[in-house]
Formats: structure tokens, C-alpha cells, sequence
């Protein structure tokens, strides 16, 4: 799924990060993408990192009760807990409806 072919309006949390001890994110990150994938509401997720540790992660939802579903999830909040713990130095959460949304020229990466 791309992002063009979500119509709006639906909900982005916006997830931005400094990371701190990296050893096992990754697995940590794919099976969270994964669990989220199964919850109602989600729409798809996008995720990039620079090699000085930022990175910025979008998740896409229908509706607000979905992301407070999502974020009350067990395994998520095991994930969330590591990672205030132990991944991240610092983080930022941000929730924005989206009203419009349009691409430009070329293809999009897909959206997972």
C-alpha cells in the first residue's frame, strides 16, 4: 500500500528518535511492525535512520481509537518500555490527522 492510495482523512504517528544502545532493535522494530500490521485500524508504516542515530518512524491508522488501542497493545508496551530504557537516548511523539495528502512525480516507496 502507498500512501496515495490511503484516502483521507485517517491519523499519522509521527515518531521521532535519537538511538542510544542498538543491539537487538532491529528484531525488536520488525516484530513490532509486524504485530501492529495484525491490529484493526492500521493503514501501514514508513521508517528511515540516518547513520547518526535519528530516525523517524510514521505509522498510519483510521481513526484515534486505533492508535490508543495500539499503544494499551501488551507486546507494545513491553517495546515501548525497552525502549525508553534502553534504545533511545531521546524521543518525540507526535499524532496529526491528515486532511490531504498527494505524491509527486515518480513512485513512492511502498508503504509497509
Amino acid at each position: 500500500m502507498t500512501t496515495t492510495q490511503m484516502t483521507p482523512p485517517y491519523y499519522a504517528v509521527i515518531f521521532s528518535s535519537r538511538m542510544g544502545d542498538a543491539e537487538g532493535y532491529a528484531e525488536m522494530a520488525e516484530r513490532m511492525v509486524k504485530l501492529a500490521a495484525e491490529q484493526p485500524g492500521f493503514l501501514g508504516v514508513e521508517s528511515a535512520r540516518g547513520t547518526d542515530g535519528f530516525g523517524v518512524t510514521v505509522s498510519y491508522w483510521e481513526n484515534e481509537e486505533a492508535i490508543s488501542k495500539w499503544k494499551a497493545n501488551a507486546a507494545h508496551l513491553g517495546a515501548q518500555e525497552m525502549g525508553m530504557t534502553r534504545f533511545y537516548d531521546a524521543y518525540d511523539v507526535r499524532i496529526a490527522k491528515v486532511e490531504r495528502a498527494y505524491s509527486g512525480p515518480g513512485e513512492r516507496p511502498p508503504v509497509r
